[in-house]
């Protein structure tokens, strides 16, 4: 009832007299004082950095959701105080964000009457975890109705509602609960790579989901992991090292919590210094085609805006080579035109293909064929003038297509009696508005060179992009997905196709794989295993959940690239995802997705009866 009272009184007076830390914060995002003037407020200095001053109470209330941490905003008063002075001030209380979808920082401005009380005393960090409860390890709000990845995103928003802080029950409550307080975070794993700034994710000894066994934390089913925390610029002005990679070991981390830039973030006394680095090296793919039906092996590769000169072409190459294994069939997405990033209505990628095999031979004596069709310039998405589009890789002699007739740009693939394609390859619906500025899916039909006559579908996907989305810590509530709806359209065009071919032959194989660009447990693909009634892929051959990724973005690691089969694939069937870029630190990646193999027995017989493979 008393901070009620302070509040009534300040809506009156404009003002506020002899209140604590713990008041100023309130139990809720917003502070019940925003944009009054509070005096006599008394606080322990437990950090400085160029911008300001961080306070702790010295009368906390012993309530979990109300932080006794409170920054002050001067960088002058950063310059008439020391860590360890107890110091009264006056000031305006503020809620500050650099961007409106971000949540709001309390804070402290305009200080006057700034006091030292006493100097020398002991500034000891909160250990979270032993001093703190845990970071929730499931949920971030509670405005996420149908949860992270619900639908519709962005119904309600944080600064608006201003919810009751839950910190034992949601992961956002739980960091806005301690913003501004001095914690130490014990034995800290990093669990990203850095951003242009150096700021990089870790988790701490708590309790965690998803752990992967590299030591990242992958997203997995309603779960994107509220208990990570960034860590961003070093209070002491050094600059945190930008060669770092997920799972390095970064010991002990201390320094205040704050919130910035759409996420909570420890800012830390100094610099990171890991003091082990995790390993880069994953191994090739663990089988090998068989060289006729028994065992054809596809690779999927985004090799991320691939042109004739690519710097990192020879380095596709080497992996397309040694750690892939020279697939038979390959499905390569974000391949660009001849002149590549350069705006000047080139479409055609034959040099940019015929480079990328070229260099092949040269490293393997494999020959590749390649099939794939122009779009019209800059209708596809991607970077201007670039033009990506998928495009197949394929042994000539282990595959070939079934009856060839390229389609065009605009031609309308559609499923004939047999069944069989009008075109091969073709488009699937490319005059559909859903494929505006994104790219079509590329069907094609295989047959191969020893074995069956049965022959073998496949589609080539590259749904629209994620960009545009929010932070899963932001103000918008769920965040905002970029996207989701078109690509629950598109998957549903693409999964009509699918049910064409099945409903002419149940039986038939089919492989759909790319870059969906989103997660499995999300409405897109939901609604296509549904309507297509493929399965994924990870689920046939039982990879482990945490396992599941082929890209790392923030704090996740995340499956966007998938694929999806006919029940007349699972037989026998063998897939691994290869980390060979989601290990590396920046300049160490090849490209921004990892690529994954699987290989299918496609005789429709047992391999283990007819032949033996590894």
């Amino acid at each position: 009832m008393a901070v009620k009272s302070f509040v009534a009184l300040a809506a009156v007076l404009g003002s506020a007299a002899a209140i604590s830390i713990a008041e100023i914060n309130g139990d809720r995002y917003i502070s019940p004082f925003k944009d009054k003037t509070v005096t006599d407020i008394k606080g322990l200095v437990t950090a400085t950095n160029s911008n300001g001053i961080f306070l702790r109470s010295t009368e906390p209330d012993e309530n979990p959701a109300t932080s006794e941490g409170l920054f002050v905003f001067n960088s002058a008063a950063a310059k008439t105080v020391k860590v360890g002075d107890i110091i009264t001030l006056d000031g305006l209380v503020v809620e500050y964000r650099s961007n409106a979808n971000y949540i709001y920082l309390t804070e402290i401005n305009k200080p006057t009457n700034i006091k030292v009380v006493s100097s020398g005393n002991e500034v000891k960090p909160l250990v979270i975890g032993v001093d703190t409860s845990f970071p929730p390890t499931k949920d971030f709000s509670s405005l996420d109705q149908g949860g992270i990845f619900g639908v519709p995103n962005a119904v309600a928003n944080i600064s608006s509602i201003n919810p009751q802080l839950q910190p034992d029950l949601y992961g956002l409550d739980f960091w806005e609960s301690l913003l501004g307080e001095y914690v130490t975070i014990k034995d800290a794993y990093q669990i990203s790579r850095p951003n242009n700034f150096g700021d990089v994710y870790i988790r701490g000894n708590w309790p965690v989901t998803g752990l992967n066994a590299h030591g990242g934390l992958t997203m997995l089913e309603g779960d994107a992991n509220p208990e990570v925390i960034t860590i961003g610029t070093p209070l002491d002005g050094s600059k945190n090292p930008f060669d770092t990679r997920m799972g390095d070991y970064l010991g002990d981390i201390t320094g205040v919590v704050y919130n910035d830039f759409g996420s909570y973030r420890l800012l830390p006394l100094t610099h990171l210094s890991p003091l082990k680095n995790a390993t880069t090296d994953f191994p090739a793919v663990s089988f090998n085609s068989t060289g006729d039906c028994l065992g054809i092996t596809v690779g999927d590769y985004n090799t991320e805006n691939l042109m004739p000169d690519s710097p990192h072409l020879p380095l596709v190459v080497d992996h397309i080579v040694n750690k892939l294994r020279t697939p038979d069939l390959i499905f390569l997405q974000e391949v660009q035109d001849n002149s590549g990033n350069k705006n000047d209505g080139i479409v055609d990628a034959n040099v940019t293909l015929t480079t990328l095999a070229s260099k092949i031979e040269e490293a393997s004596g494999i020959v590749y064929d390649f099939a794939e069709i122009s779009p019209i310039n800059n209708k596809d998405g991607g970077e201007p003038g670039g033009n990506i589009r998928q495009a197949y890789f394929y042994r000539s002699d282990v595959l070939q297509l079934y009856k060839p007739n390229l389609g065009g740009s605009l031609d309308v693939n559609e499923v004939l009696d047999g069944p069989e394609l009008k075109y091969n390859p073709g488009r699937i619906d490319p005059l559909n508005t859903a494929w505006d500025s994104s790219r079509k899916p590329l069907a094609a039909a295989w047959k191969t060179v020893k074995g069956t006559k049965k022959i073998f579908f496949t589609i080539n996907v590259h749904l629209v992009s994620k960009g545009g989305s929010t932070s899963l810590s932001g103000d918008l509530r769920p965040p905002v997905n970029q996207g989701v709806e078109k690509r629950t359209v598109q998957t549903s065009i693409v999964a009509e196709f699918v049910a064409e071919i099945l409903s002419q032959d149940p039986a038939a194989n089919i492989l759909v794989a790319g870059d969906f660009n989103e997660y499995s447990q999300v409405d897109p693909l939901t609604t296509f295993s549904s309507i297509s009634g493929l399965t994924d892929l990870d689920e046939v051959v039982g990879i482990d959940p945490v396992e599941r990724y082929t890209y790392l973005f923030d704090m996740n690691t995340e499956e966007l690239d998938h694929m999806y089969v006919s029940e007349g694939l699972h037989r026998d069937a063998k897939y691994e995802h290869l980390h060979l870029n989601t290990w590396q630190n920046n300049d160490g990646q090849v490209s921004d997705h990892d690529p994954s193999v699987a290989r299918f027995n496609l005789c429709g017989c047992s391999s283990k009866k007819t032949k033996k493979s590894n």
